[in-house]
């Protein structure tokens, strides 16, 4: 492919890239910034967890990301009793009083599944936490012995943070296979407050949802220009060394003079960062930089998915993880600070 063609072709999907953060914030307010870490993870390829309250409009942005997006879209409520087989198959008795096993959510649609979206998922097992954990690092799942595959598959899920009951908190390894983890907050202005408890049009969803053009994206095509954005973008050995400096920082803050109130620096970290982490976030800051109609990165972009990409990467010794929400933000902000940008 010649240089001019792969300008246009990536111009061309970068307008396509931003007519679909417009359309999804037609129906999600005050969640710009969000959205556009959707967006970033969709063309980094990357699996998305969103975390917040209830009733925020996580499931709202979930759905109108995944029409937009287009392709086919299944859906998944996590529950106790929830099993693995369930997403895979399910049986009943027929019409004719036999039994008969049919394709599940994950299955039915084949290779033209796109878009899987699991509600609730620490509300599942860890057996149902494990099957999706091969989904996700492998794009397929074995089933009536053979394998099945998903090339073009995102997973996007919700985790309720408010109730503890009956819930299984989802295991480092898997937390650390998504790209982002999104926290949703209700807006803060009180003109978007004021749309969302008065406009009609944002009380039912339902309709809400479908005055947004489905589609807007070529699903199958986006993990052919991926890799294009992931080349195009350059990085300077100045900017490696900042973003290597940053991951050291992650695994080793006190070796950069960061302190945090009456945290022993020292014991804080269990661990830091994991290579894949960094790598994901490099990704992402590439797909950000693209966003801006730039084909280098300058440290902004990495500041812009810092937080989402490896904030659920560092953990915490148990004596500090139960303060994590305080910490985490202070963390990254220090890291930030500490670590001289070029």
């Amino acid at each position: 492919m010649s240089a001019d063609l792969k300008h246009t072709q990536l111009a061309d999907w970068r307008q396509r890239a931003l007519a679909f953060e417009r359309e999804v914030c037609k129906a999600v307010i005050g969640l710009d910034r969000p959205i556009r870490h959707i967006l970033i993870a969709v063309f980094a390829r990357g699996h998305v967890m969103l975390e917040g309250d209830v009733g925020v409009g996580k499931t709202t942005l979930l759905r109108a990301v995944a029409r937009c997006l287009g392709g086919a879209y299944e859906r998944v409520e996590g529950t106790i009793d929830l099993m693995p087989n369930d997403l895979v198959y399910h049986t009943y008795i027929n019409e004719h009083g036999k039994p008969q096993v049919d394709p599940g959510p994950v299955l039915k649609h084949g290779e033209d599944l796109s878009v899987f979206f699991f509600n609730e998922v620490n509300r599942a097992r860890p057996q149902v936490h494990s099957l999706l954990l091969r989904i996700m690092a492998e794009h397929a799942v074995s089933a009536f012995n053979r394998e099945y595959f998903f090339p073009y598959l995102q997973i996007f899920a919700d985790r309720n943070r408010v109730e503890k009951e009956e819930t299984f908190e989802i295991p480092s390894a898997a937390r650390d296979r998504f790209m982002m983890e999104l926290h949703i907050e209700t807006p803060a202005d009180p003109a978007l407050r004021c749309a969302l408890m008065f406009d009609p049009k944002f009380h039912d969803v339902d309709r809400l949802l479908d005055t947004l053009t489905p589609g807007l994206l070529p699903y199958r095509e986006i993990p052919q220009i991926a890799p294009v954005i992931q080349q195009s973008v350059m990085a300077s050995e100045t900017l490696q060394r900042y973003a290597l400096d940053l991951w050291e920082a992650t695994r080793h803050p006190a070796a950069y003079g960061l302190k945090l109130g009456d945290v022993d620096m020292d014991r804080l970290i269990l661990a830091g960062a994991s290579a894949r982490g960094v790598s994901m976030m490099m990704r992402a800051a590439r797909v950000a930089a693209w966003l801006d109609g730039r084909d280098y990165l300058v440290p902004e972009d990495i500041h812009d998915v810092f937080r989402e990409t490896i904030g659920h990467r560092i953990f915490f010794n148990p004596v500090y993880e139960l303060r994590r929400t305080a910490l985490i933000d202070e963390l990254l902000d220090g890291i930030r600070q500490r670590v001289a940008a070029p």
